[in-house]
């Protein structure tokens, strides 16, 4: 029975010493010399007597951050990364929040570090890897932590902009890992090719699978993705075989035609998850990569990144909405009107979810947790806590889940209800559209669409007079040279909506 995740690390470190584990553009480890630095990280906690504490990782995204994410767990505390890049303002917010024990940084971000740690002790990398190391102490730490313990925090973007910290425990991690394991056999002859930041919850598939199964992770430099034919080339250099991005990575590739620039024999599977995947897009790696195994994951960073997975088994047209599917196992997924009664046959149902994944709740937020974290309205009869995700979907004739929106993203207009997802769907078929996102402005009433390609306005209006009823066709078009993206890698609507304000 496994409590702690560092028991992925110690297995794989005991059969696959000199494997390569993670690689960077600077370091590459093996798996011993990875649960080596580890171990220096974790003493210079167990050191300082923190324990069951959170840890802020205050580095580039690097192997060292896995390390110093293990070392955290094997001195039984929690950590949470704080990307390098992020705004001065997010960060003292994520800092007001989480109030750290310890900052893990190193010497080229200690100045940085120091003016924001507050209260916080400042471990610096370098240093800790000439600790001196009492593996007895460490495997004594160790063993107290307990499954149900925090083993990090996330921290999302909230509607009232300040970051939600996302709590996930050891065995909700666990459970996900499991499931990954067996639904795709995966093995030590997986080579990840890692896209998403350490801070977005698609990244702790890649990580962890790795650790369990003596697989490798290559952390693709985040350049490269500006790059398509590079970002290819890179993937063909070091084999890499799997692939986890979020859409708006693997449309970029297919957008510049670099799909076989060059062309990547080693690649197996292609998994994307994070927003909704055009078909059209889609179709296009289908076409240049027919032999890969094609996975749509669904799930938010609150029930540990995925509660449904759809792997593409039937062909789809570019006008139609690529399917959720079933539930991961030991996940119920299930869809609640408004009244909290299970939706008829078809109809737009809220997306909930129960089980061991699911996260604790906001970290230091009781109130945004009683709001999405509730009792099963369903089960009135012991204690039962169901997740809330804010997304609608419905289920097709084939028994899959089918994304429709947020439901911040439903809007009434001219006296309908619109799903914004919907518009994009139709957008997306367009010839010689790349990208979009539709937007509602409030104050104008008005639906806008910005998009990406080749497409004229006149003609992407026409195409949609043939899909759309009128009162759902955008008010205005807006096309763009490029499409503003988060850190996440996400189409950035906060942005685009703030360009429709000034749009009027």
């Amino acid at each position: 029975m496994i409590r702690n995740v560092t028991e992925y690390l110690d297995h794989s470190a005991e059969k696959y010493p000199d494997k390569t584990a993670f690689v960077d553009k600077h370091t590459q480890m093996t798996y011993r010399e990875l649960k080596n630095a580890a171990y220096h990280v974790a003493m210079g906690m167990i050191s300082a007597g923190i324990f069951k504490k959170p840890v802020a990782v205050y580095l580039e995204k690097s192997v060292q951050c896995i390390a110093a994410f293990m070392g955290a767990a094997y001195a039984g505390n929690f950590y949470s990364p704080l990307d390098t890049e992020m705004p001065l303002p997010r960060i003292e917010k994520i800092m007001d929040t989480l109030q750290p024990a310890v900052i893990v940084t190193d010497e080229a971000h200690r100045q940085q570090a120091e003016s924001f740690a507050k209260e916080s002790l400042i471990l610096v990398y370098e240093k800790l890897q000439n600790e001196l190391v009492d593996e007895e102490k460490i495997h004594s730490v160790s063993q107290k932590v307990i499954d149900t313990d925090i083993l990090y925090v996330l921290f999302t973007s909230g509607s009232t902009g300040t970051p939600k910290g996302v709590i996930i425990s050891h065995r909700a991690l666990i459970d996900f890992t499991e499931w990954g394991t067996e639904r795709f056999d995966i093995d030590d002859g997986f080579i990840f090719g890692n896209q998403t930041p350490f801070y977005f919850s698609m990244s702790v598939f890649d990580i962890y699978q790795t650790l369990k199964n003596g697989a490798a992770m290559y952390i693709v430099p985040k350049e490269m993705f500006s790059f398509p034919v590079m970002l290819m080339q890179y993937l063909y250099d070091h084999d890499i075989n799997t692939v986890f991005w979020v859409p708006s990575a693997l449309m970029l590739v297919a957008a510049f035609k670099a799909l076989e620039s060059p062309y990547l024999p080693k690649l197996r599977n292609v998994f994307f998850g994070g927003e909704v995947m055009p078909v059209k897009q889609l179709n296009k790696w289908i076409e240049k990569y027919p032999d890969c195994r094609y996975v749509n994951f669904y799930g938010p960073t609150e029930v540990t990144d995925t509660c449904t997975v759809y792997e593409v088994n039937r062909k789809f047209e570019n006008s139609e909405r690529l399917p959720m599917g079933e539930a991961c196992a030991n996940m119920d997924v299930f869809l609640l009107d408004e009244e909290d009664r299970p939706p008829k046959d078809g109809e737009i149902g809220e997306i909930c979810v129960r089980g061991s994944g699911i996260s604790y709740g906001y970290y230091h937020d009781e109130e945004k947790t009683r709001e999405a974290f509730v009792q099963n309205p369903l089960n009135h009869c012991c204690p039962e806590t169901i997740y809330r995700t804010g997304d609608l979907a419905y289920v097709n004739e084939y028994g899959e889940f089918v994304y429709v929106s947020r439901k911040d993203f439903q809007i009434k207009h001219m006296g309908h209800r619109i799903e914004l997802g919907e518009i994009e769907t139709a957008v997306s078929s367009v010839k010689g559209v790349e990208s979009n996102c539709c937007i509602y402005d409030q104050q104008s009433s008005r639906i806008i669409m910005y998009y990406t390609g080749t497409a004229d306005g006149k003609y992407v209006m026409e195409r949609l007079k043939e899909m759309l009823p009128v009162y759902m066709l955008p008010n205005k078009r807006i096309h763009l040279e490029e499409m503003p993206f988060n850190l996440n890698g996400k189409i950035d609507r906060q942005r685009l909506k703030e360009m429709g304000r000034g749009n009027k």
